[in-house]
């Protein structure tokens, strides 16, 4: 299987389909590369040389004590990318991978990255705050911890019905989709999952956003239940210089079914632009 090792030892895994120009993807916790095999195959159908990898501690790669927040995971994205040497890139992140890839792009990307494309990403800062009183309360994040300290299994297979929107009247989110959810969680070490809930909530990149020079895609669902929009998606279009927003009706954190659909059709007509 491809790795790199970082320059402090870790090794990172990556997957690659196709040949073209590069399509890099960044998964969301507690998720890995896994999460994009659909548009793995879509992408390199497409005509695209498409690569995830898994985040340190999470998936395949090095189960990390230590670097489990966004500046060394910017770094670990900016070491795979150099040792590829991927030019004129299209960077696409969920969740906290939309915070690595905002990260990256804003500070290691100059001169590769030509766009970037977020979905229901984290930035600019997920906790709540006297100024960002749309954000998320410090207990919720409290309680992610304690549940992943607790009984990380059924912490994971809880929290797959609100990431999927299963949990709403109508929802045709299978178990296989929430099954699959579990079993990418619990490969993820105990250490970096909880590391890692203090990077997506509490790293402000209000700067990343307003460094950011390239064309840039903000995709996010109205009814994301982990990562609320209006601390996300509508602030965020207002700090980049080239952005396009994209409200998803409906829509939950989770890519899958009808949005899914929709999300990488629209997602390639914003790199084929």
């Amino acid at each position: 299987m491809p790795y790199i090792t970082t320059s402090d030892g870790t090794e990172i895994y990556y997957t690659e389909h196709g040949t073209g120009r590069p399509i890099v993807l960044s998964h969301g916790w507690p998720l890995s590369s896994d999460a994009w095999q659909v548009e793995m195959k879509l992408f390199a159908d497409a005509g695209y040389r498409t690569i995830a990898h898994d985040r340190r501690g999470h998936g395949r790669s090095s189960k990390t004590y230590t670097g489990n927040d966004m500046d060394t995971y910017a770094k670990d994205l900016a070491e795979l990318i150099d040792t590829l040497d991927l030019k004129d890139l299209i960077l696409v992140g969920h969740s906290t991978g939309g915070g690595e890839v905002v990260r990256y792009a804003a500070q290691h990307g100059k001169g590769r990255v030509a766009k970037v494309i977020t979905a229901g990403a984290v930035p600019p800062i997920m906790v709540q705050s006297d100024s960002n009183p749309e954000g998320t309360p410090i207990e919720v994040f409290d309680g992610i911890r304690e549940g992943v300290l607790r009984d990380r299994s059924q912490f994971y297979k809880d929290l797959s019905e609100s990431f999927y929107g299963a949990n709403r009247e109508g929802s045709d989110v299978s178990q296989g989709a929430k099954d699959d959810f579990w079993r990418q969680g619990m490969l993820v070490n105990l250490a970096a999952a909880y590391d890692c809930v203090k990077a997506f909530s509490e790293t402000d990149q209000t700067v990343d956003l307003e460094a950011i020079d390239v064309p840039i895609f903000i995709a996010q669902g109205d009814d994301d239940q982990i990562v609320p929009i209006g601390a996300a998606a509508e602030k965020a279009i207002k700090l980049v210089k080239n952005g396009t927003l994209k409200v998803y009706p409906g829509a939950p954190h989770g890519i899958y079914g009808s949005y899914q659909e929709t999300l990488d059709q629209d997602i390639l007509a914003f790199i084929e632009d």
